[in-house]
Formats: C-alpha cells, sequence, structure tokens
C-alpha cells in the first residue's frame, strides 16, 4: 500500500478492533487521508469533527483546500464559511497569500463575506498582489472590480485606492475607481454578520405592537418583519439555537404572563413552548450555557425576588434559588460564566443595589451598587465589562451610564448618552453597543445611538420609523436566510 505508514496502518487496524483513535494535530491529515482509502466513514466523521472544532484564521483555508478533494460537503462548506466570517484575520495569515486569484475572486465577491469597512478587503488584495507582485501584479482586472468600492468614503478612494500604483499602472481599473466616485454606482451591500432585531413594546399612542424591527448595520437602516403573533410588552427577548424566544410580558389586557413562544427565523413561525412557574411582566432575560434564564418581574400583584432557566433540550423550565432584592424593570447580562443584574424596582423605591448569580453554587453575590439608582435600565456585556446605561432614578430619567469591572467589584462612570431614556432594548452588534427606543422623560422615542469603545463616544444611527417603549431586543447571526432580514 503506497504512502500508508506503519505508524497510520497501525493506528486504523486498532481502530477497526477498539472503535476509538487518538486524534491529534499532528496525525488528523494523514488519518483522515488513511480513512478515506480504505472507506471508514466513522473515521472520516471523527476527523471531520475535529477539523471543524479547531477551525482558526490559520488554518481553515487550508482545511477548505484540503476538502475539495474528497467527499465531506458539510466541512468544506463549513471551513468556507469561517473563511468568509473571519476575513479581517484570515487575510493577515500566510495561507492567504498562498491562494490562487481565482480562488481569492471566489472569497471576496461574497455577499456573505464579513467585513466592518469594505476597505478591508481592498487592503487585502493590496497585500495579496505584494507577496508575489511580478505574478500577480496582473490579477488587479480581477480583483479590483470584486471590491464594493461604493461602500467606501470617497475621501477613502481618493487618499488610498487612486494613488495607489496598481490603479495608476492601470487604465481599467483608473477609469473604474473614477466611475465610482464621478456617478457613486452602487454596489449591493454585503449581508451583516448579524442582525438586531426590536421586538414588540408599546408604540407611541401607547398600543401594543407586534412587528419585529430588523437593523441592518452596514446599511444603518430597519426593515419591518409582519408576524401573525399577539403582541406584547415588558418581556424579555433571546436569541438561542436559531430561534428567538420571546418570554413573559405584559398582554394586551395589561396582565402579566408565564407564556413563551419562539420565531424559526428560517420558516417565519411561531410554537409555543413550556410556559415559565411564575407570571413575569417586566422581566429580565438572558442565554447562559445553552439555557435561558428570566429573573423577577412583576406577576401583576408582587414584584419578584424568584428566578428560573429553560432548557430547551427538554422543553422545561427549572427554579433557581431566588435574588436577595425583588427586582422588577431590571436588566441583566452574562459575562464569564456568570449572570449580572441591576436596578430595577422593589415596588418602593428604585434600586441601585446588583448582584451575581453562580450556577455552579446555584448563589446569589451582592456586589458594589451603582453609583445612581436606575429602574428601566439597559444592562449589556461588553469589552469585558458590565455596563449599565440610563433608566429611571425616581426623579430623572437618564442619559448617564456606568461599567461595572467584575476583577475588582468597581463602578466606574462613562461617557453618556446623547438622549436620556428608559425600558429600551440595549444589545451589541459589530462591537458596538446600541441603545434603541425606550421612553425620554417627554415622549416615547424612536432615536436609536451607539456607544463604540474604541472612540469612546456616542453616535447617532437610524431612527426606527416610530417609537418604541418596554420593548426587547436581540441579536441573531449565522442565519441561512439573512438575506431575507436585511434591505433587498
Amino acid at each position: 500500500m503506497p504512502d500508508m505508514s506503519s505508524d497510520m496502518m497501525e493506528l486504523i487496524i486498532e481502530f477497526t478492533y477498539t472503535g476509538s483513535v487518538n486524534v491529534t494535530e499532528y496525525n488528523v491529515w494523514r488519518l483522515f487521508m488513511a480513512a478515506d482509502y480504505f472507506n471508514l466513514v466513522e473515521l472520516v466523521q471523527i476527523c471531520c469533527n475535529f477539523f471543524e472544532k479547531t477551525l482558526c484564521p490559520d488554518n481553515c483555508i487550508g482545511i477548505w483546500q484540503f476538502t475539495k478533494n474528497y467527499h465531506v460537503p458539510e466541512l468544506h462548506l463549513k471551513a468556507f464559511h469561517y473563511v468568509l466570517s473571519h476575513f479581517e484575520e484570515v487575510a493577515f495569515c500566510k495561507e492567504f497569500l498562498q491562494l490562487s486569484a481565482q480562488e481569492v475572486s471566489d472569497i471576496i465577491s461574497r455577499d456573505t463575506l464579513t467585513v466592518r469597512q469594505e476597505a478591508a478587503v481592498f487592503e487585502a488584495i493590496i497585500r495579496w498582489i505584494a507577496h508575489e507582485p511580478q505574478e500577480r501584479e496582473g490579477d488587479a482586472d480581477l480583483l479590483l472590480p470584486k471590491v464594493r468600492l461604493s461602500m467606501m468614503p470617497t475621501e477613502y478612494i481618493q487618499r488610498h485606492v487612486l494613488s495607489n500604483k496598481l490603479v495608476t499602472d492601470n487604465l481599467r481599473c483608473q477609469a473604474m475607481v473614477s466611475e465610482v466616485i464621478e456617478d457613486r454606482i452602487h454596489a449591493r451591500p454585503r449581508l451583516p454578520s448579524a442582525i438586531l432585531l426590536a421586538i414588540g413594546g408599546l408604540s407611541s399612542g401607547m398600543a401594543l405592537t407586534n412587528v419585529i424591527k430588523a437593523f441592518d448595520v452596514n446599511v444603518n437602516h430597519w426593515m419591518s418583519i409582519n408576524v401573525s403573533e399577539p403582541p406584547r410588552s415588558h418581556h424579555g427577548a433571546a436569541y438561542l439555537g436559531g430561534y428567538v424566544y420571546c418570554v413573559g410580558g405584559f398582554d394586551q389586557a395589561f396582565i402579566a404572563n408565564n407564556s413563551v413562544r419562539r420565531f424559526d427565523l428560517s420558516t417565519q413561525t411561531w410554537q409555543e413552548v413550556a410556559p415559565m412557574h411564575s407570571h413575569r411582566g417586566n422581566v429580565s432575560v438572558t442565554v447562559l450555557n445553552g439555557c435561558i434564564y428570566a429573573m423577577g418581574g412583576s406577576d401583576g400583584s408582587t414584584h419578584l425576588s424568584s428566578a428560573e432557566f429553560y432548557r430547551p433540550e427538554t422543553n422545561q423550565w427549572l427554579q433557581i434559588a431566588p435574588m436577595h432584592e425583588m427586582r422588577s424593570d431590571a436588566s441583566c447580562t452574562a459575562l464569564n460564566g456568570k449572570i449580572y443584574i441591576c436596578g430595577g424596582f422593589d415596588g418602593n423605591v428604585e434600586l441601585q443595589t446588583a448582584e451575581c448569580y453562580n450556577p455552579e453554587t446555584n448563589q446569589w453575590t451582592l456586589i458594589s451598587p451603582m453609583s445612581s439608582r436606575r429602574s428601566g435600565v439597559g444592562v449589556i456585556a461588553y469589552d469585558h465589562h458590565v455596563y449599565a446605561v440610563g433608566g429611571f432614578d425616581g426623579t430623572d430619567y437618564l442619559q448617564t451610564a456606568e461599567v461595572y469591572n467584575p476583577h475588582n467589584n468597581t463602578w466606574r462612570n462613562m461617557t453618556s448618552m446623547m438622549t436620556p431614556r428608559c425600558n429600551f432594548g440595549i444589545e451589541v452588534v459589530e462591537d458596538r453597543l446600541f441603545v434603541v427606543g425606550g421612553f425620554s422623560g417627554f415622549t416615547t422615542t424612536s432615536n436609536v445611538e451607539y456607544y463604540d469603545r474604541e472612540t469612546n463616544e456616542w453616535s447617532q444611527a437610524c431612527d426606527m420609523d416610530v417609537g418604541r417603549i418596554a420593548l426587547s431586543c436581540c441579536v441573531v447571526s449565522g442565519l441561512p436566510n439573512m438575506a431575507e432580514y436585511t434591505i433587498p
């Protein structure tokens, strides 16, 4: 048997007798080829699982190219998807520089290529050509048209593209770039890696809505997804396993409910799942370790300290230890394997306190209190910290925000929002913290703004077409039908 080493043959024979094998990064390539040669389907799958678990920017192109020659379509597709979704890191790796011009073209032409700025695509092409300039300069004609120049600022094109030697020495490339600048010919935007959904709530006239709004950060635009689902407000939303779960909240009669519905993003259909143990309006919801946690809220007569979590694989809610305080209208997030919940209202006063839940011990621990009382606050994990934004302190509607460091149990103040708000949606998309809607103290607002930790500034994003209060937001990613949630 040519090209079959004795150590590899030993592993194959051992597997046929025992059904197990020690797969390592040093033997997986040869083991895969040997398993394919002997048509050991189970061993091929074991190797594929190893490849999938170890996918990283340094090896994803190699795995993608390697699997072209074998019938493992699922792994081949996952490797290519990894290349597209981690392109900005992959483009700096050695494997990228070894690609053929056609392979580079296949990658950068995709709508699903994930880049924060289109300039990253242009700069990747320049690096690829510069690796072997004499052999590759002629490929500029093939690659530059795949860059969506109209997505770039004109200033960047003039300063970095038109002045580049590959463009100045190529009349066709010059003409193409000039045409984009002069006529602003619009290329189709790339699909975002993630979509922000704003679900339910009360509109400006205090009427419940069941419309889901989807925000495409790449084009800074909202679109509506009409769903035939009873509306709710003051609920929680969570994305898990391809579904968006709507948890608790108030119905049209403003009665707190314990129902949980999930929205299948592939089929755009709703399904009822197991109800919670408690009715919870103004509930706080987050996801941790593949489970959905629901904490506090109000059952219509009592403000709750109880909490529970949902296991989707068993369709079952299980109760956990109660919090130290009753918290309605609080907000929570998961960070480093724990849950942090901040602020809220206990029936008498807006709360300044915060606490942390450890699922391994089933215990809540009070942490340092915030600098302000905050009910209707937005809490989110961002940049390895817990951010508490906005809310109502009992007197004023707040635009201030503060940040908790779990390593030293301290809060610090941060840059304030442009608009005061409470009972709004909050999420992190493309490494930016977005706040959506809410009540400004005078009116229900449609305003949306985002915070960028790199600039330490808040900026305006596209407003929703209608104001909303008591909505809930979540971020969805990896959808096979992502185009259905973006602007055509």
